[in-house]
């Protein structure tokens, strides 16, 4: 087993850092920090991110993406600030998804635009009393001669206030089984009644999380996704995808606290010396080195199993519950060696625990991850 990055993984992830400080940071530089960016803004960072391919990174390049490994995409992934993982991994899965299920004029239409960064896309799939189950949705679907339309309330939209394209899910109907079932369907907020209000969170300030209220919307019919199957089948694809690449979110964030208690607790001095030099700030250190590390380890070969084909779902569920768990606590940790002034906005901590915190919930909360794995061991399914 290969610890260390190749030399093309070393240039994609120097590429990414490098591509974050001259095209990025100056662009959310010039905006409030605690306050969503504006639309024109975004415009401006998506076609960064298209030149780095990760747009549409699940799709294959002969079938219109860039065909990344998700390894790969994790090193470019991981450099982002946080709130803009989280934006484009909404956007790239929309893309895959459309592409799975659309037909190729209904790909011809929707994705050259968000593949080029010049669209963006979100996903409305949880509802207020569906979340991890996607087959207890409530949002349906009627067809009514060229027009579909569209009843119920999504929550929890990435990208919602400011997406051009949304790949609604929704009930059209049951099965064999009596057993809702689910087809997707493309709305472009423009061009229908669908009321979208931003959400306000602990953080992850500069994203656009949102709800969508769909009152007898008129899509037309053209836009339901028909060809790609099990739509609860890709959603589950998708999710073991995320769920590491959240993990690596989280990993970043608590080596950004860590680099500063370490700095902090050199400079610092109590009874005589830096507190670097007493015992119990030295295993603060080292405890979040460990989470940092181990977070990263676990992340990576969840995705490395999904390059190579294998089913990855339990180690999906564990590399997301631990590292955001572990992180949060090592973000703590920094906080509590910088005592008072980790506890100040000045210093930057507290934003990064509120970040780390939203982490925990988006692409199943802990319950859910634990008993993902549970099932994975046992063979025998908990929540069914």
């Amino acid at each position: 087993m290969e610890f260390a990055f190749t030399e093309e993984q070393q240039l994609i992830q120097d590429s990414a850092k490098r591509m974050v400080e001259r095209d990025i940071q100056p662009i959310l530089d010039a905006y409030p920090v605690g306050e969503s960016l504006p639309r024109a803004a975004m415009a401006k960072i998506y076609p960064v991110l298209a030149a780095q391919g990760i747009t549409a990174p699940r799709v294959p390049v002969e079938q219109g993406g860039s065909g990344m490994k998700m390894l790969d995409y994790a090193l470019i992934y991981e450099q982002l600030p946080a709130w803009l993982s989280v934006s484009i991994m909404g956007h790239d899965v929309t893309f895959a998804r459309i592409h799975a299920e659309a037909t190729p004029e209904q790909r011809e239409r929707f994705l050259p635009g968000m593949l080029a960064g010049e669209k963006i896309g979100g996903t409305a799939t949880s509802e207020p009393a569906a979340g991890s189950d996607p087959r207890g949705l409530s949002t349906r679907m009627t067809v009514e001669g060229d027009t579909a339309v569209v009843n119920g309330r999504k929550l929890w939209i990435t990208n919602g206030s400011v997406a051009d394209i949304l790949a609604v899910t929704c009930i059209d109907g049951v099965d064999e089984k009596g057993r809702n079932t689910l087809k997707r369907i493309v709305v472009e907020p423009s061009e229908c009644n669908v009321e979208i209000r931003e959400i306000e969170t602990t953080g992850l300030k500069q994203g656009h999380l949102a709800e969508a209220v769909f009152e007898d919307c008129e899509v037309p019919v053209a836009n339901i996704l028909s060809s790609g199957g099990d739509a609860a089948r890709m959603l589950t694809i998708t999710w073991n995808g995320n769920r590491p690449l959240v993990g690596l979110v989280a990993a970043r964030l608590a080596e950004r606290a860590f680099e500063a208690a370490v700095e902090y607790a050199g400079i610092r001095e109590q009874h005589g010396k830096p507190i670097a030099g007493h015992q119990l700030i030295q295993q603060s250190l080292a405890d979040m080195q460990t989470a940092i590390v181990a977070s990263r380890m676990l992340c990576y070969r969840a995705l490395d199993l999904m390059d190579q084909g294998a089913r990855n779902n339990a180690d999906a569920a564990m590399a997301k519950r631990f590292a955001t768990n572990a992180c949060l606590e090592a973000i703590s940790k920094a906080m509590a060696v910088h005592g008072g002034m980790g506890l100040t906005e000045e210093v930057g901590l507290e934003q990064l625990w509120r970040d780390a915190r939203m982490l925990t919930v988006p692409d199943a909360t802990d319950e859910i991850l634990t008993l993902i794995q549970g099932r994975e061991i046992t063979g025998i399914a908990a929540f069914r």
